[in-house]
Protein backbone atom coordinates (compact mmCIF):
# COMPACT_ATOMS: atom_id res chain seq x y z
CA UNK A 1 0.00 0.00 0.00
CA UNK A 2 1.80 3.57 -1.55
CA UNK A 3 2.64 5.60 1.59
CA UNK A 4 -0.36 8.65 1.51
CA UNK A 5 1.94 10.98 3.25
CA UNK A 6 4.56 11.37 0.86
CA UNK A 7 4.50 14.42 -1.52
CA UNK A 8 3.40 13.89 -4.88
CA UNK A 9 5.47 14.72 -7.86
CA UNK A 10 3.51 17.51 -9.74
CA UNK A 11 5.39 16.73 -12.72
CA UNK A 12 6.22 13.38 -14.28
CA UNK A 13 9.54 12.34 -15.00
CA UNK A 14 9.89 12.91 -18.91
CA UNK A 15 8.80 16.67 -17.94
CA UNK A 16 11.32 17.37 -14.91
CA UNK A 17 14.42 15.69 -17.50
CA UNK A 18 12.60 17.84 -20.56
CA UNK A 19 13.34 21.07 -17.96
CA UNK A 20 16.44 19.80 -16.68
CA UNK A 21 17.90 19.76 -20.24
CA UNK A 22 16.55 23.34 -20.90
CA UNK A 23 18.23 24.13 -17.48
CA UNK A 24 21.61 23.61 -18.78
CA UNK A 25 21.31 24.26 -22.21
CA UNK A 26 20.14 27.63 -21.23
CA UNK A 27 22.11 28.07 -18.13
CA UNK A 28 19.42 29.16 -15.69
CA UNK A 29 20.62 29.52 -12.17
CA UNK A 30 17.20 27.75 -11.21
CA UNK A 31 14.93 24.93 -12.26
CA UNK A 32 11.67 27.53 -12.19
CA UNK A 33 13.39 30.01 -14.35
CA UNK A 34 14.15 27.05 -16.63
CA UNK A 35 9.98 26.17 -16.13
CA UNK A 36 8.88 29.82 -16.75
CA UNK A 37 10.99 29.77 -19.94
CA UNK A 38 9.18 26.31 -20.98
CA UNK A 39 5.76 27.63 -20.35
CA UNK A 40 6.49 30.93 -22.20
CA UNK A 41 7.75 29.75 -25.68
CA UNK A 42 5.69 26.82 -25.51
CA UNK A 43 2.71 28.63 -25.03
CA UNK A 44 3.56 31.40 -28.15
CA UNK A 45 4.50 28.02 -30.27
CA UNK A 46 1.25 27.01 -29.67
CA UNK A 47 -0.73 30.09 -31.02
CA UNK A 48 1.59 29.68 -34.20
CA UNK A 49 1.30 25.96 -34.84
CA UNK A 50 -1.25 24.49 -36.54
CA UNK A 51 -2.72 21.22 -38.00
CA UNK A 52 -0.75 17.66 -37.99
CA UNK A 53 2.37 19.47 -36.96
CA UNK A 54 1.19 20.84 -33.52
CA UNK A 55 -0.85 17.19 -32.92
CA UNK A 56 2.52 15.42 -33.92
CA UNK A 57 4.57 17.54 -31.86
CA UNK A 58 2.65 17.62 -28.77
CA UNK A 59 2.10 13.71 -28.90
CA UNK A 60 6.48 13.32 -28.95
CA UNK A 61 6.56 15.83 -25.94
CA UNK A 62 6.11 14.89 -21.78
CA UNK A 63 2.79 15.51 -21.28
CA UNK A 64 2.67 18.63 -18.83
CA UNK A 65 5.13 20.48 -21.94
CA UNK A 66 1.97 18.43 -24.94
CA UNK A 67 -0.66 20.35 -22.50
CA UNK A 68 0.89 23.92 -22.57
CA UNK A 69 1.06 23.51 -25.88
CA UNK A 70 -2.44 22.67 -27.15
CA UNK A 71 -4.03 25.11 -24.32
CA UNK A 72 -3.51 27.93 -26.93
CA UNK A 73 -5.60 28.60 -29.63
CA UNK A 74 -3.56 29.63 -33.07
CA UNK A 75 -3.76 33.22 -33.85
CA UNK A 76 -5.28 33.24 -37.29
CA UNK A 77 -1.89 35.18 -38.19
CA UNK A 78 1.17 33.96 -37.74
CA UNK A 79 3.76 35.51 -36.51
CA UNK A 80 7.25 35.87 -38.27
CA UNK A 81 10.16 34.38 -36.08
CA UNK A 82 11.54 38.11 -35.30
CA UNK A 83 7.44 39.23 -34.56
CA UNK A 84 6.98 35.95 -32.11
CA UNK A 85 10.22 37.07 -30.09
CA UNK A 86 9.19 40.62 -29.85
CA UNK A 87 5.04 39.08 -29.11
CA UNK A 88 7.13 36.77 -26.22
CA UNK A 89 8.91 40.00 -24.61
CA UNK A 90 5.57 42.28 -24.45
CA UNK A 91 3.57 39.64 -22.77
CA UNK A 92 6.71 38.65 -20.13
CA UNK A 93 7.78 41.94 -19.83
CA UNK A 94 11.65 41.31 -20.31
CA UNK A 95 13.95 42.22 -22.78
CA UNK A 96 13.60 41.07 -26.83
CA UNK A 97 17.20 39.68 -25.89
CA UNK A 98 16.39 37.71 -22.65
CA UNK A 99 13.15 36.31 -24.42
CA UNK A 100 15.48 35.11 -27.52
CA UNK A 101 17.55 33.39 -25.19
CA UNK A 102 14.85 32.03 -24.19
CA UNK A 103 13.02 30.69 -27.17
CA UNK A 104 16.86 29.13 -28.28
CA UNK A 105 16.99 27.64 -24.69
CA UNK A 106 13.50 25.91 -25.31
CA UNK A 107 13.32 25.17 -28.76
CA UNK A 108 16.74 23.55 -28.84
CA UNK A 109 15.45 21.08 -26.47
CA UNK A 110 11.91 21.13 -28.60
CA UNK A 111 13.78 19.89 -31.76
CA UNK A 112 15.35 17.02 -30.09
CA UNK A 113 12.22 15.92 -29.17
CA UNK A 114 11.05 16.55 -32.60
CA UNK A 115 13.82 14.77 -34.75
CA UNK A 116 14.83 16.29 -38.05
CA UNK A 117 11.74 15.11 -40.11
CA UNK A 118 9.05 16.47 -37.85
CA UNK A 119 10.45 19.40 -37.27
CA UNK A 120 11.00 20.39 -41.03
CA UNK A 121 7.53 19.66 -41.68
CA UNK A 122 6.89 22.40 -38.70
CA UNK A 123 9.51 25.20 -39.91
CA UNK A 124 8.06 24.56 -43.63
CA UNK A 125 4.22 26.05 -41.83
CA UNK A 126 5.72 28.68 -39.92
CA UNK A 127 6.62 31.97 -41.74
CA UNK A 128 10.00 33.08 -41.51
CA UNK A 129 12.66 33.29 -38.76
CA UNK A 130 11.41 30.20 -37.26
CA UNK A 131 14.63 28.34 -38.44
CA UNK A 132 17.13 30.38 -37.13
CA UNK A 133 15.67 30.36 -33.87
CA UNK A 134 15.75 26.29 -33.48
CA UNK A 135 19.29 26.59 -34.20
CA UNK A 136 18.58 25.73 -38.45
CA UNK A 137 19.94 27.43 -41.25
CA UNK A 138 16.46 29.48 -42.68
CA UNK A 139 14.72 27.25 -45.19
CA UNK A 140 14.72 28.92 -48.43
CA UNK A 141 12.19 26.98 -51.79
CA UNK A 142 14.04 25.90 -54.26
CA UNK A 143 14.28 28.12 -57.53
Amino acid sequence: MPDQSAPQQPHGRAYEQLLEKVRYDGAYPTREKAEEAVRLVLSGLGRQLTGDERVELAARLPLEAARILTQQIPDPQPLTGFAFVHDLATRNGTSPATTRWDVGSVFHVIAAHAGPALLTRILRQLPSGYALLFGRAELTPAA
